[in-house]
Formats: structure tokens, sequence, C-alpha cells
């Protein structure tokens, strides 16, 4: 699965955020770092939404981009 990012770089380094994902962002020094930084934060963003809808009775739609 792919998600689009948005890269911002500052003095510190990089920070990335996911607009599909809200508040799902992360940081690194250089870019690199950023990006791998994020796919971790991804991964557990996935894991809270996973754990969140346990147990509940979940559909999927599919949207024409």
């Amino acid at each position: 699965m792919t998600y689009k990012v948005v890269l911002r770089q500052s003095e510190e380094g990089f920070s990335v955020s996911v607009p599909g994902l809200p508040g799902c962002w992360s940081q690194g020094a250089t870019e690199q770092e950023a990006l791998e930084n994020v796919r971790d934060a991804i991964q557990e963003y996935l894991s809270v939404v996973a754990e969140q809808v346990r147990g509940g009775e979940v559909r999927e739609v599919e949207v024409a981009v």
C-alpha cells in the first residue's frame, strides 16, 4: 500500500506528514531518515486503527480518484 506524504525542510532537518492519515507525521535529520521514520509512523497508526475497529462491523468502500 502506498501513501502520499508531504516533506518540508527546515533548519533542523525534514518533517513529513501523511495527509490521508490525520495526525500521522514524523521527522528526520535527512530526507531519507524522515521517510524511513514515517513508514514506522504509518505502521503504528494503522495498528491503532485496527485495534479500534476490532469487534466492530467494518465495511470497505471503493472510491474512484
